[in-house]
């Protein structure tokens, strides 16, 4: 079979799909299939100019205002480069980006497409302040996934909690799929240590959805309660400066350790203790998983995929968003405790290689392709 992976981001790119697709890729090659990897470059700006219609509702109604008019030329751009790019026929088509699918089905309109959903960009928009709650801009993002539901021949997403928000815009919400990301193992070396201060990490983007601000004020806690730790930021992005600030304003600058951009932050992650990010926001939350796998023990915030991943006080510990007391309690059992910490760790290890292995994606997968392609296609066991 051959098979087209539509991402929006070019696959170094960090984050949870383009950390799995390549190697999906890779898996699927070993068998016998063809499968290619796409993506738009980020230079390409205000190249296409190709009219986009949707189905379901009439974009020009969202017209003119920033958000929107950028969202639109960017579906025009992927247009115009995938018409330059791709010269070949495919059997199916997997799209891990709304503006991958509909670009794709303008292109190839008889060629089955799959769409996994793997966040959501109008909920990250809100929490970082860009645009507002039930605002024009909010509600053309929203109208998108009935536009998804109509075009795609199947869409899935990463877990329950983002199928059901998804749902609420969607005629059929049941028709949703829900296949959690998985890893390859091998990328991920559990080193063991013994470090005498508790290191804590935490990585993504620096933007307010993260809530790296509640984690420094954790922290600030933790520090009045002659706590040992240092915090190492792994990530970059537009609030960094105000991060660095209100660390020196806590007086925990001298235990804070900001990296910037990182391209395989699992090479580190093995030498830290306590993976911790208290999202507002997360429809999956991959680093948690790759954490795990590096056998750091885990905390986050009872949130979306977080609270799919993390069983509190089992395989590590879940606290209220927007509390960074809570957040400074926990974090303080795992400093002080560290044959708790180390049996969180365990745990959350143990889950991850069973829930979230690579293997377990490219099984059901297969199924779905072979479902959905030619019927000359191999079987799920080829």
């Amino acid at each position: 079979m051959n098979i087209l992976q539509a991402l929006f981001f070019p696959p170094e790119q960090p984050g949870g799909v383009s950390s799995m697709v390549p190697y999906i890729g890779e898996r699927f090659r070993k068998i016998g299939w063809e499968m290619e990897l796409f993506s738009i470059p980020k230079r390409i700006r205000n190249k296409g100019q190709e009219e986009i219609a949707f189905a379901t509702f009439d974009w020009r109604a969202f017209a003119g205002h920033p958000v929107v008019d950028k969202y639109i030329q960017t579906l025009k751009d992927y247009v115009w480069w995938s018409r330059l790019r791709l010269k070949g026929k495919y059997d199916l088509i997997h799209a891990h980006h709304p503006v991958a699918a509909l670009a794709m089905k303008q292109i190839y309109p008889d060629t089955p497409l799959l769409m996994t959903v793997h966040s959501s960009y109008e909920r990250e928009l809100i929490l970082n302040g860009r645009i507002p709650a039930d605002g024009p801009e909010h509600r053309f993002l929203t109208s998108l996934y009935g536009e998804l539901e109509h075009r795609t021949d199947r869409l899935l997403t990463v877990s329950r909690s983002f199928a059901a928000y998804m749902g609420a815009y969607m005629k059929r919400p049941e028709t949703v799929g829900v296949i959690p990301n998985g890893y390859d193992e091998r990328r991920f070396k559990p080193i063991s240590h013994e470090n005498e201060v508790t290191q804590l990490v935490t990585v993504c983007r620096l933007v307010p959805a993260k809530g790296l601000d509640l984690l420094l004020k954790a922290c600030a806690e933790l520090r009045k309660r002659d706590r040992k730790f240092v915090l190492h930021i792994i990530g970059d992005g537009p609030i960094r400066p105000e991060l660095e600030k209100l660390a020196q304003d806590l007086g925990i600058y001298d235990e804070t350790i900001f990296y910037g951009y990182m391209l395989h932050p699992e090479e580190m992650m093995p030498f830290f203790d306590v993976f911790v990010l208290p999202s507002r926001a997360e429809a999956f939350g991959s680093v948690f998983a790759e954490a795990a796998l590096c056998l750091l023990a885990l905390v986050g915030t009872d949130v979306g995929g977080i609270a799919e991943q993390i069983e509190n006080g089992s395989n590590g510990l879940l606290v209220p968003p927007e509390d960074p007391a809570a957040l400074a309690e926990a974090l303080d059992q795992l400093i002080i405790d560290p044959h708790y910490r180390y049996e969180l760790a365990r745990a959350a290890m143990n889950k991850a290689k069973k829930t979230y292995s690579l293997n377990r994606v490219i099984n059901e997968l297969k199924k779905i392709y072979v479902a959905m392609g030619p019927a000359e296609a191999p079987g799920p066991s080829q």
